[in-house]
């Protein structure tokens, strides 16, 4: 069975999607999500084999959701979308398949024998390698939409990605591999990520560490394996 993730803002659309899939027999639709954010994380959560994405959504488009996935670990994508010209000049070369709305039977029929025999995966690196705009992230009861030039410092621990503005602490759904390759943020420590800008103070500590005060006086470690390169980017000897 191929494990699927349907992310819609169109709920009637959406269920119809699901209920379309259920029928063939061949997919188990193992969530279903109503916008980006929510399937960001579903997809890290449950990790389908795909996940057919609406292409306009509020906030967050399906373009810009592929963009924050880690290309070597996400799913198959089969983008959904109303618009036939739109489909064919921006995805003809990228989307591993694509279904026009109202949603056909035969044809989702094809994309699922697609799948079925499909070993490799699909190259998705003309969508997936452009900087992220915005970063989306929870906390405090509420979704909130970080400019990577608000953060200060990103890092993880057991309970996630964390990232830290001026005023905010917020927990993320990406991953700090894919914040270093899609923001201004670069690697101080395993599990810390820095603005450049954000850097006040870098303090050498005892056996090659060191200590980065931020703008807004956040302290971040520096680990040997990276303090020279550290050093090298500030032209510091």
């Amino acid at each position: 069975m191929i494990k699927a993730l349907v992310i819609d803002d169109e709920r009637y659309a959406r269920e119809e999607l699901v209920d379309l899939l259920e029928e063939t027999g061949q997919v188990e639709v193992i969530g279903e999500c109503s916008n980006a954010i929510e399937g960001l994380k579903k997809i890290n959560s449950l990790k389908p084999d795909v996940i057919f994405l609406d292409i306009q959504m509020p906030q967050i488009t399906g373009i810009e959701l592929l963009s924050m996935l880690d290309p070597e670990t996400m799913p198959k994508v089969v983008f959904v979308t109303a618009y036939d010209e739109y489909a064919l000049k921006a995805f003809e070369d990228n989307a591993f398949d694509y279904l026009l709305k109202p949603v056909e039977t035969v044809r989702l029929n094809k994309t699922i024998k697609r799948l079925s025999r499909e070993c490799q995966p699909a190259d998705y690196s003309p969508l997936v390698s452009e900087m992220l705009e915005l970063i989306p992230c929870s906390g405090h009861n509420r979704i909130l939409l970080l400019s990577p030039a608000e953060i200060e410092t990103a890092f993880s621990d057991l309970s996630g990605v964390h990232v830290v503005t001026k005023d905010t602490k917020a927990t993320t759904q990406l991953t700090l591999k894919t914040l270093e390759e899609k923001t201004p943020l670069i690697r101080c420590h395993r599990q810390y990520l820095i603005h450049p800008q954000a850097i006040r103070e870098i303090k050498l500590l005892e056996n090659g560490l060191a200590e980065i005060t931020t703008l807004n006086h956040y302290q971040v470690p520096v680990s040997r394996r990276y303090l020279k390169e550290l050093k090298d980017r500030f032209g510091l000897s």
